[in-house]
């Protein structure tokens, strides 16, 4: 199973977005006449049909075409005896989408020798400037309707009836749509009112997932998991619109975009939160069908073949005791209840309180940039001017060697150098490397090329080490560095929830080496020889993969064996939703807060991820660091696996039945403890006999 997780989601992830390019993505041209002909006739002929460009006659109807998301720009042509042309996006459709339609219409004005004016039909408001909220909002629904389900379906099974789940889904709908709202309006500040829009999209939502997830389940029993995945989240993300555009995504996503619930939600939300709802039905009309027919083939399958569960407990009430989670002690009805509320709670709040705190509103701040002159003094005097126009935005530093300050950009010490120019009527100069970070790089040069503008000195931008054809995101080190340490945390939840029986550390430490090895070598495979996204450093890359993995590893079998399988909660937190945030594998470090700029010398991921792009750009500068740091995690990791191996074995000596020779060896016909957690991982229901308290006596280790 971690196996398929883990291939399903990152093989999707990279083969989509390591090097998208938009196709066909439609555009208005204002205008008419000879020369609005030759503009749409110029935009339908570049190389790899980019653009649909269509003639409208007003720049009216050319917003209204906007507005209705029906094309992703428009280029107004000037009228007769004027020489400035407008661009029309709108950055509340896609940020991303909005920079692609730029990108591709500015030359045009250029080769007309026009002016540009940029102008933002539907701009996202202050408290989203990355326009990340509608992302977490949709995800936060999706995982409120698809995560209870395997929680319920070892605990709980006798609601998995629709007598008794469908009420239980609706309130569970209107609470976590409550829930979201809350975390990204009031408490992040990412979401200005629209409670009502909030709970409707919501509850249509979690509705939609999770009576699907609900048919998967019937169906299929806990195989669910995967089904659910697979559709939702592997699925669903590039289909969504939501971070790239859905025209640089391929023809099977686009036509997913009309049909998911993630993209639904998500566009449904668009609508109401920044397009006064324009569309808006047109999206909900895809959750309502995955309701009603989920609910009618559910109904079906009742009524054909009862309500038993596939590989589930086959009990009728509460009374049978049953673990709260997968691999744990048999747990009171009062503990299951808890779990099958806190578990999916616990990560809905993870994912969407902290990814939108740390990146709803990105600012720069501290951005090392050096101002280079062939005189100290000038470049002294060009620091002290710009600071207190940029001082909070940047760390200003002077230099006077170009060389000395391209090989700190190189060894990644500094983002960018400004040269000044050397003659009167010369141009300045500002190198940066796209492949250090595709959003500093973008930022820097947004406040350079304003700072050059307003000393009327042409700017010369260079890019020392660009990004490959095969990785123009700059996001394939992130999503690498985040498959190893999925791979790593993914595998002891599964051996604590399919194999509680593996009580010491001797018992899997030599399969999770395995394991390692082995998932380093098909992810190695699967990025650069399958789809071609990550390029040669094989060694490299897979010694590093399968050490960071053993570690991570390491780490989280510390919690999942004295916590059970809710460790993975704050495991997840840690490792995952802030280690992306520290990477700078997708936002900057210096765009996010401070915090993060921390955690990015302690964190696995960062060290990941900064693994990757040092091998592939950076001849490998820097990776003794990162050895560091995942070596003191897991020789962390080691040190407290012993240390629960102790505890675990001094709590055998001590339970009701123990061996008075015992030792913790775990040999065959060990301790009661052992055996009572060997039991509790059956497929069937635990046995009756003995109280919920006594089972819990007896199990060495406490999950929940």
């Amino acid at each position: 199973m971690p196996f398929l997780m883990v291939t399903m989601m990152y093989a999707t992830y990279v083969g989509t977005m390591h090097a998208p390019a938009p196709q066909d993505m439609p555009v208005a041209v204002v205008g008419s006449g000879q020369t609005a002909e030759e503009v749409v006739s110029a935009l339908d002929s570049l190389p790899g049909g980019p653009l649909e460009p269509r003639l409208v006659a007003t720049v009216d109807e050319a917003l209204d075409l906007l507005e209705d998301r029906e094309v992703s720009g428009a280029f107004e042509i000037p009228a007769s005896g004027r020489d400035e042309a407008v661009i029309h996006t709108a950055s509340a459709g896609g940020a991303s989408q909005a920079s692609t339609v730029q990108q591709y219409l500015a030359p045009v004005a250029a080769e007309n020798q026009w002016r540009i004016t940029a102008e933002d039909a539907a701009p996202l408001p202050d408290g989203d400037m990355s326009g990340t909220a509608v992302l977490f909002a949709g995800m936060g629904m999706m995982l409120a309707g698809y995560v209870p389900l395997s929680v319920l379906t070892m605990s709980l099974p006798f609601l998995l009836t629709l007598r008794r789940f469908v009420p239980l889904l609706i309130g569970w709908a209107a609470v976590t749509s409550t829930l979201i709202w809350t975390v990204l309006g009031p408490v992040v500040g990412a979401v200005d009112g629209h409670y009502l829009q909030f709970l409707g999209v919501g509850m249509l939502t979690v509705g939609a997932v999770g009576m699907t997830q609900m048919l998967f389940t019937k169906l299929v029993g806990p195989l669910a998991v995967l089904f659910g995945m697979l559709l939702w989240v592997v699925f669903g993300m590039p289909a969504s619109n939501l971070a790239l555009s859905l025209h640089s995504m391929p023809g099977f996503f686009q036509f997913l975009h009309g049909v998911l619930p993630l993209p639904a939600a998500g566009e449904a939300l668009r609508s109401l939160l920044y397009f006064d709802g324009r569309g808006a039905g047109g999206h909900l009309l895809p959750l309502v069908f995955w309701i009603v027919v989920a609910f009618a083939l559910a109904l079906l399958k009742e009524r054909r073949s009862g309500t038993a569960i596939p590989a589930a407990p086959d009990v009728s009430d509460v009374s049978t005791p049953l673990p709260a989670l997968a691999g744990g002690p048999v747990r009171s009805p009062k503990v299951r209840y808890f779990a099958a509320v806190a578990f999916p709670l616990a990560i809905l709040i993870g994912v969407v309180g902290a990814m939108s705190a740390s990146m709803h509103q990105p600012k720069i701040h501290d951005l090392p940039v050096v101002v280079v002159a062939a005189d100290a003094g000038q470049a002294e005097q060009m620091a002290e001017g710009l600071k207190p126009r940029l001082g909070d935005m940047l760390d200003i530093r002077t230099g006077t060697s170009v060389d000395e300050v391209k090989d700190q950009i190189l060894e990644q010490e500094v983002v960018g150098a400004y040269v000044l120019p050397t003659t009167a009527d010369g141009r300045a100069v500002l190198y940066s490397s796209s492949a250090a970070g595709a959003s500093q790089q973008t930022a820097l040069r947004a406040v350079f090329q304003q700072v050059a503008a307003g000393q009327e000195t042409p700017l010369e931008l260079t890019d020392i080490k660009p990004l490959t054809s095969d990785d123009t995101q700059g996001s394939n080190s992130m999503y690498v560095g985040m498959s190893w340490i999925m791979a790593g945390f993914l595998i002891m939840a599964v051996l604590r929830g399919g194999a509680p029986e593996l009580t010491r550390l001797r018992h899997f430490v030599v399969k999770l080496a395995g394991w390692a090895v082995g998932i380093s070598v098909w992810l190695w495979f699967l990025f650069d020889v399958l789809i071609g996204a990550v390029n040669g450093h094989a060694l490299e890359l897979i010694g590093f993969g399968a050490l960071t993995v053993f570690c991570v590893s390491l780490v989280t079998g510390v919690f999942t064996r004295t916590f059970g399988l809710a460790a993975i909660i704050p495991v997840m937190l840690v490792l995952m939703l802030a280690g992306v945030p520290a990477s700078g594998g997708g936002l900057s470090v210096y765009m996010v807060p401070d915090l993060f700029r921390t955690l990015q010398d302690v964190l696995p991921l960062p060290a990941a991820v900064d693994t990757v792009r040092s091998l592939v750009y950076f001849d490998g500068h820097g990776i003794g660091r990162n050895l560091l740091t995942i070596g003191i995690w897991g020789a962390a990791g080691l040190v407290l696996q012993f240390l629960v191996d102790l505890w675990l074995a001094r709590r055998e000596k001590k339970a009701p039945g123990a061996r008075p020779d015992a030792d913790g060896s775990g040999a065959s016909g060990g301790s009661g403890a052992e055996a009572s957690d060997t039991s509790d991982a059956t497929d069937g229901p635990a046995p009756v006999s003995g109280s919920t308290k006594e089972n819990d006596d007896l199990e060495p280790v406490p999950a929940t």
